[in-house]
C-alpha cells in the first residue's frame, strides 16, 4: 500500500512501490523513479458514478498515478490533511479531496437542501475502504468530535468533511454572527447527531444559503 505523508502543511508526499494512487486531476508537483499518469472519467467508480456527478454538477476529474518512487502532490497552496480509514466512509466535498489510496472506492451521496445551502449541489463525495485519503482546507482544518450526549452545530462555508455514525440535518434560526451581535451570518446551519469526527475549515466559502 502507498505510504502518504505530509511535507510541510501545503504538500502531500506519497512513496509508492507499484502501488497506484488516484489524485485530483492536475495536481501533481514533481515525481521522483518511474511513475506512469492516467486521466480517470469522473470520481465515482464505474458508469454509475459517472452518470449521476454530470447529472449533478458533481463532475471531479482524477487521475491514476502508478509506479516505483515517490510523487508530490499540492493544489493552490491549500492545508492538507491525512485521513486514516479502516473500513469506514469519508463524506467530502469533491473540491476538497486530492488524492486516494488506489483500494479505496469513491462514489456519491445525496444530501439534498444540506448540499443545496452550501452551494455543492445535490451530491457529495463518498470515499470508501480501508486506507488513506489527504483532504484540503483554507487554512489549517480543525477536526472536531462528535458523541451523542454533545452533538455540534457546523457553518455550512466552513464544513470540509466528516465520517462516523453520524446524522445530519439542517437548522435555521439564531446564527453565529447575531449571536456576537454582528448582523449577518449564515441562514442555516449543518447539525450533526452520532458518533463520529467533523472537519471543518476557519475560513468560509461562499454558500447560496444567503445571510440573515
Amino acid at each position: 500500500m502507498a505510504t502518504f505523508r505530509l511535507q510541510g502543511s501545503r504538500v502531500l508526499a506519497v512513496d509508492m512501490s507499484g502501488d497506484a494512487v488516484k489524485a485530483k486531476n492536475g495536481s501533481m508537483v514533481a515525481y521522483d523513479g518511474q511513475m506512469a499518469f492516467k486521466k480517470m472519467t469522473g470520481g465515482g467508480e464505474g458508469i454509475r458514478g459517472m452518470v449521476t456527478r454530470r447529472v449533478t454538477g458533481e463532475q471531479m476529474t482524477v487521475m491514476e498515478v502508478k509506479g516505483h518512487g515517490t510523487c508530490w502532490f499540492a493544489d493552490r497552496a491549500t492545508e492538507i490533511n491525512l485521513v486514516q480509514l479502516r473500513g469506514e466512509k469519508l463524506f467530502v466535498e469533491s473540491d476538497n479531496l486530492l488524492c486516494t489510496d488506489g483500494g479505496l472506492r469513491t462514489g456519491t451521496h445525496f444530501t439534498g437542501v444540506r448540499g443545496a445551502s452550501q452551494g455543492n449541489g445535490l451530491f457529495t463525495t463518498t470515499v470508501e475502504g480501508s486506507g488513506q485519503a489527504a483532504i484540503m482546507s483554507q487554512g489549517p482544518a480543525v477536526v472536531l468530535r462528535v458523541s451523542r450526549q454533545y452533538p455540534l452545530t457546523v457553518d455550512p462555508g466552513a464544513y470540509v468533511a466528516h465520517q462516523g455514525d453520524l446524522h445530519q440535518h439542517l437548522q435555521s434560526g439564531v446564527t453565529f454572527r447575531t449571536l456576537l451581535g454582528e448582523g449577518g451570518g449564515e441562514a442555516f446551519q449543518i447539525r450533526f447527531e452520532g458518533e463520529g469526527l467533523v472537519y471543518v475549515q476557519p475560513s468560509e466559502r461562499t454558500t447560496i444559503a444567503g445571510d440573515v
